[in-house]
């Protein structure tokens, strides 16, 4: 993910943020494990408009290319030798998975908190035992509608949208802790009051939504037109988050660490400047190691079916986390700009738009200045 600082609901935990803990701290200083990401598969049985990674259920090449059960658990082994303590299964869609009760289980012996990402119409009998009896830490859903017309816009779908009701209904009902969100789509815009209503109902305590649709990780023309085509424009985003007054009062009240006029990057060649590998990293469904969910750019990327986890954290990190630029316009640009931590770019979002990690980025620029502007009440700078 990107490594700005993260607004109010734009993190995966409200509250208190796990990197906020001091065992974070500690953990990030010594360069420890706390974390990780876990695609266990890049199929879905929906069809999302705006998905970056998605690919057909009856996929058999992207099926054989999965972890088995077995391999993933040794990942696991290795990560909780390490330290890390907490896990999230994600894909794709994880519950396709007809071994998915194996691999939970091998993850919950391995004394790791299990988080899951599902959209809940695949939930089974035989999950919903499992939860009962060994519960995940918890379960996040993304809403992408309130009715059938508007979230089978976004699945395409027919009929997943009760599906989708049935699932959430069972995860509360069984008392599981759920987590839900949503995604600020073209194809659900109108529909995104009635969303957080719906979601704040069912979780007071937790709310978030992502107004930034990334580009396709296999780089499918035809689909990141499709995910373009649902982008909001700057400033239907701004107006997003100005309705949102957990969100708009979180970015009012750290203005002045948001907006730095004496930027303190200034100069600086490195690309790096965000949380990638630092507590955390990813795993993808084949097996490729990444410093986070989002960065698939060439010399990033570390197959751990040919080598030990321990040699991507200690020396394949280090390496990729100290890469630098060289394009003129980045440094002057990017590495000059007042409010880029108000900007969608980081060097796993510039890959996947430009195929480069240092190319500035026009929409993520104007979505900054769009910010910028409402956090100040209309004030710019001459630098933007």
């Amino acid at each position: 993910m990107s490594g700005k600082p993260v607004a109010a609901g734009e993190g995966r935990h409200s509250k208190m943020e796990i990197q906020d803990l001091p065992l974070w701290s500690r953990l990030r200083e010594r360069r420890g494990v706390f974390s990780f990401d876990l695609e266990i598969t890049a199929r879905c049985n929906l069809n999302c408009r705006h998905c970056y990674i998605n690919l057909p259920a009856a996929d058999a090449q992207a099926r054989s290319r999965e972890l088995t059960p077995a391999e993933i658990e040794h990942i696991a082994a290795q990560a909780a030798d390490m330290g890390a303590m907490w896990v999230l299964v994600t894909g794709g869609e994880p519950l396709l998975r007809e071994d998915f009760p194996e691999i939970y289980l091998g993850l919950k012996r391995r004394g790791l908190l299990v988080s899951l990402y599902t959209n809940a119409t695949l939930l089974r009998d035989e999950h919903f035992e499992l939860f009962m009896k060994y519960p995940p830490r918890d379960i996040e859903v993304t809403v992408y509608g309130t009715t059938a017309e508007t979230y089978e816009r976004v699945t395409r779908v027919p009929g997943s949208f009760a599906a989708f009701t049935r699932g959430l209904e069972r995860i509360m009902a069984g008392g599981i802790k759920i987590r839900l969100k949503a995604m600020a789509l073209r194809s659900n815009l109108p529909e995104m009051p009635a969303i957080a209503d719906f979601c704040r109902a069912r979780t007071k305590d937790y709310f978030r939504f992502d107004p930034l649709l990334h580009l396709r990780f296999d780089r499918d023309e035809r689909r990141n037109a499709e995910i373009l085509a649902e982008r909001l424009a700057p400033e239907e985003i701004v107006a997003l988050e100005q309705a949102d007054s957990e969100r708009s009062s979180a970015l009012e009240s750290r203005c002045g660490d948001l907006i730095q006029e004496d930027f303190a990057h200034v100069g600086c060649d490195h690309l790096f400047h965000c949380g990638a590998g630092n507590g955390s990293f990813a795993v993808g469904y084949e097996g490729q190691f990444r410093l986070c969910s989002s960065l698939w750019a060439p010399g990033t990327t570390y197959d751990l079916r040919r080598g030990t986890l321990r040699e991507a954290w200690d020396k394949f990190v280090p390496r990729v986390r100290d890469m630098r630029s060289q394009r003129r316009e980045f440094l002057e640009r990017c590495r000059r700009c007042p409010i880029i931590n108000l900007c969608l770019w980081c060097p796993a979002h510039s890959h996947l738009e430009t195929g480069e990690m240092d190319t500035p980025v026009d929409y993520f620029c104007r979505v900054a200045r769009a910010r910028a502007a409402a956090v100040r009440g209309g004030k710019t700078t001459g630098r933007e």
